[in-house]
């Protein structure tokens, strides 16, 4: 049976379809996939979080960086495991740990999320859908579409870094900084990261191009409150520019041919 995922507009129905497509055909993703979700003082969102995931995936691991208030407590009567840092390690650092995790355990994926309830555990499906109908190993949220829901400060920065990032590997990439990810755990083991923060982000990202590994971009939605962001913006901004330094060599010694980027793809998308 087919599933038009994009037609659905009631939420609840997208979930209840969604719980039927997961043990659909080939691919039992309950028993596949895995969600990995980073937090640090998270205890106002992540009881519900968890609770509308695992209507979808039952299986949800919560690596607490360092949290000071009931973030792991919470996360664990919601049904999640539960890895904890007593101090704060950087986001890099709790997804690594959690891909570990999740490929200890047997799984096959593992779908990345925020625990702050920017990321609608409806667009799950989306992911799913892709990875069953594709040969991506790397599925990557794309929020760009319904850019002006984006704090301006941080659509601005995005665009640039993927432009960077899209310049760099001679692909379109449309939203390189969305943290709602879909990731073959079997092309993750290949892979020596570095970073242990945000830029985590896109070191994942290039990493998977370098290796001739298929990524491919879905559009998710935008959900933004007035939460405050946890990124620093000067210490993170000079990470990432540490790791670009290094990503540019990296990019140059070891791939001998990079095909020219157009222009009009990048705007497409930005």
């Amino acid at each position: 049976m087919l599933f038009h995922l994009e037609e659905i507009r009631d939420r609840h129905f997208t979930r209840a379809v969604t719980r039927r497509l997961c043990c659909a055909g080939d691919v039992n993703w309950p028993e596949e996939c895995t969600v990995v979700i980073p937090c640090l003082n998270e205890a106002a969102t992540i009881g519900g979080l968890i609770g509308e995931i695992r209507q979808i995936l039952p299986s949800v691991l919560v690596v607490d960086d360092g949290s000071t208030d009931e973030t792991s407590l919470i996360a664990r009567r919601a049904g999640a495991a539960i890895i904890r840092h007593e101090e704060t390690a950087g986001k890099g650092a709790s997804l690594k740990e959690g891909w570990r995790w999740a490929s200890d355990h047997g799984f096959s994926w593992a779908l990345s999320m925020d625990g702050d309830g920017q990321h609608d555990p409806g667009d799950i499906s989306r992911f799913l859908e892709r990875a069953a109908n594709s040969r991506a190993s790397l599925i990557v949220g794309n929020r760009m579409l319904n850019s002006p829901a984006i704090p301006w400060l941080r659509r601005r920065v995005n665009v640039w870094m993927s432009e960077r990032l899209s310049h760099l590997t001679g692909r379109a990439l449309p939203d390189t900084q969305c943290g709602f990810r879909m990731m073959e755990l079997r092309c993750w083991t290949m892979l020596r990261l570095q970073t242990s923060h945000y830029e985590i982000e896109s070191e994942l990202l290039v990493r998977f191009l370098a290796d001739a590994h298929l990524v491919e971009f879905i559009p998710i939605r935008v959900i933004y409150s007035n939460q405050q962001s946890k990124i620093k913006p000067v210490l993170d901004t000079l990470r990432w520019f540490r790791w670009w330094q290094l990503a540019n060599r990296m990019w140059k010694i070891n791939l001998s041919y990079r095909p020219p980027v157009r222009e009009e793809a990048i705007k497409k998308f930005v």
